[in-house]
């Protein structure tokens, strides 16, 4: 069996390759210099992230690309190669194709200026450190943690990111809509009064699941099939309801909840392949001034899908998917403009700020949406009441100490009520 280094190794190492590159991401890069971005986790999310970043600005090119899976990362080169506007960006040799544990630890060292985080979750404040650290700028897809401890440490890197003047973009995509920021915009400036509530709901049916094969090892078969185990997806309750937890924040200017009571199950990932993560939560977030955020997920086929944030004020209400501001008194606004992506507007930004120097930087608010989210969680496997404090000060750490192929084992499926909160 091959073991790769532990987490204290793999940073360790990581920080010598800042050392000697401390400043290599702090500056304003000339227009016309070319930018090289290393591609980190090589699935749909990271393919779709790639054409993003690439389509933003004419100086780019691919230049490296990493996953644990060679043919993961096979695949996603194959299709770049077919994209319209991307393919002739790409500059990914066979000697920068990295692959298995130690493969992201090469990429920082083969001369990239930008990383595009994309791997699970799990993975995310460990590489985020090692980039910062390396003097990349980085684009981390969320949620940015998965545990506590994940959290406090993805904070520790915003803040070292400021002080390198890199910049940190966030995944958290709908901050970058245009739609939204004007709807939240005008919350913000009043028209629908005092925030008293909010409803949002990411109701959805089954995902993907990759299959078993008899020839993975227990570590291969969760690697492959990562959104189903809490260490490396965080529940779906923090992977995907996440985005609706951090536009709550975002309308609610950056609050985050004094307590949280929530419910969730499995009644339909009741097979051993769907790994131990819940198919359904319900979350009350109470947060000061008796305002609230009322917080429901489903991932349940043949069910009503509904994805939406209705914010209820004390003078009118608003509705974030659907762009529109309806006062109690006055005239409903709605935003009519059309709108590029917002997969590529965070994108155009992150570059555009290196460019100029006007650095990005998300971490430290990702960190917090992600810690709500972790929270509802927990409050949901415990059946306990939560506060912010003790989810501050939680000790869970899901993340293994070193990583290597072969057994690797995880916790049964949580049971409200006997599953003790850390």
């Amino acid at each position: 069996m091959k073991t790769a280094p532990s987490r204290r190794k793999f940073l360790a190492a990581s920080a010598a390759v800042g050392a000697a590159t401390l400043h290599a991401g702090a500056f304003a890069a000339a227009n016309d210099r070319t930018l090289r971005i290393g591609l980190v986790g090589c699935g749909g999310r990271g393919t779709g992230a790639a054409v993003n970043a690439l389509q933003s600005d004419p100086n780019l090119k691919l230049t490296a690309m990493c996953d644990v899976f060679m043919d993961r990362l096979q695949d996603s080169l194959t299709a770049l190669k077919k994209k319209k506007n991307v393919a002739e960006k790409l500059d990914v040799t066979p000697d920068r194709c990295f692959d298995g544990f130690e493969g992201f630890d090469k990429l920082l060292k083969s001369d990239v200026d930008v990383v595009l985080l994309c791997t699970p979750p799990g993975f995310r404040p460990m590489q985020l450190r090692a980039a910062i650290e390396a003097g990349k700028h980085v684009f981390c897809e969320k949620p940015v943690a998965v545990d506590a401890a994940g959290v406090r440490s993805v904070i520790e890197s915003a803040r070292l990111a400021k002080e390198k003047s890199l910049s940190l973009c966030s995944g958290f995509c709908y901050r970058y809509d245009a739609g939204k920021r004007e709807t939240v915009k005008r919350i913000h400036d009043g028209l629908i009064g005092d925030v008293a509530a909010i409803h949002s709901t990411f109701l959805t049916g089954a995902l993907w699941h990759r299959g078993e094969n008899p020839k993975w090892s227990p570590m291969e078969y969760q690697l492959r099939n990562w959104y189903y185990f809490t260490w490396l997806s965080g529940d779906f309750i923090v992977e995907q309801h996440c985005h609706n937890i951090d536009k709550a924040r975002w309308v609610l200017n950056g609050a985050v909840p004094e307590s949280a009571v929530s419910l969730g199950g499995r009644q339909v990932r009741t097979d051993s392949k769907w790994g131990h993560i819940f198919d359904h939560f319900a979350t009350v977030y109470e947060f000061s001034g008796g305002r609230k955020v009322f917080s429901f997920c489903r991932q349940i086929p043949g069910c009503q899908t509904d994805v939406n944030d209705h914010v209820m004020g004390t003078k009118g209400q608003a509705q974030l998917m659907r762009h529109t501001i309806t006062p109690t008194g006055g005239n409903p606004w709605t935003y009519e403009a059309e709108s590029k992506s917002m997969y590529d507007v965070e994108h155009d930004e992150l570059i555009a700020g290196i460019r100029s120097g006007k650095i990005i930087n998300d971490g430290e608010s990702a960190a917090m949406s992600t810690l709500m989210a972790i929270m509802g969680r927990n409050a949901a496997y415990s059946g306990k009441k939560i506060t912010w404090k003790e989810m501050l000060a939680s000790k869970e750490d899901l993340v293994p100490k070193t990583f290597a192929w072969g057994d690797h084992n995880v916790p049964g499926v949580p049971v409200p009520g006997v599953t003790k909160f850390i």
